[in-house]
């Protein structure tokens, strides 16, 4: 080809690799990339935890049309009014939880699925609740394609939490209730420990509750913003 030919056919070439789809190896490196930046480097620790977030293909859980924006340090809408949490809240919220290997946990907000895949990789089984039919649906299609059968889906209002499936080492809600549901403290064991954001829009804390033999522990983590928690918990 000469080199006037191959001059005119840079741009066409230059389009076509910009809009080349990403291969398996660039979302693998996407991801290192995300938890170097945007994890490690902001003091989250636990290698587990680091684990997981390097493995969970977060582009499987967001829409299509934005799984080039998957691992950048953003929430992203998912429908239905609901969101996925940027990765550096979902490691944060799964280093707080402090599990072993051979937990149970119970998650309040599926959502797209993704922070039950992450605490999958975590534990020995995750029960998940999400309130939204369609949202809980996906996310258990989608969850049951990726292997995880130890991760379970009920759609429903999780303010009951799974009783039958109690009690829990960890609990974890990735929405806000102003208070946190008195079902979900009774459900933990004594020494498991419940994340959650609390609060209002706008006045949000993401707080950690250890249960103890004679009362619960607080600890403030941090200032977020995340969805309401709906249905009961909204006194409806």
């Amino acid at each position: 080809m000469s080199r006037g030919a191959l001059h005119l056919l840079w741009p066409a070439l230059l389009s076509a690799c910009l809009q080349s789809p990403a291969t398996a190896q660039d979302r693998a490196d996407e991801r290192r990339t995300m938890v170097r930046t945007q994890i490690r480097a902001r003091g989250v620790k636990d290698r587990r935890v680091l684990a997981a977030l390097e493995k969970v293909e977060r582009h499987r859980f967001v829409p299509a049309r934005l799984a080039a924006a998957a691992y950048d340090d953003n929430p992203l809408p998912i429908g239905e009014g609901q969101t996925i949490s940027q990765p550096y809240i979902v490691a944060v919220m799964s280093e707080a939880l402090r599990l072993a290997p051979g937990a149970r946990v119970l998650e309040i907000g599926t959502g797209s699925g993704y922070q039950a895949a992450v605490l999958g990789e975590l534990c020995r089984e995750v029960y998940t609740i999400e309130i939204v039919p369609g949202l809980g649906k996906a996310a258990a299609k989608l969850l049951a394609s990726l292997g995880y059968k130890h991760v379970h889906v009920r759609i429903g209002d999780g303010y009951q939490g799974w009783p039958e499936k109690a009690p829990f080492d960890a609990v974890m809600l990735t929405a806000a209730p102003e208070r946190v549901p008195e079902p979900l403290l009774r459900q933990l064991k004594v020494g498991g420990v419940l994340v959650a954001p609390v609060g209002p829009s706008g006045d949000q804390r993401l707080i950690r509750l250890t249960r103890t033999a004679s009362g619960v522990k607080r600890e403030h983590l941090l200032d977020v913003r995340f969805v309401p928690m709906t249905g009961k918990a909204q006194g409806k």
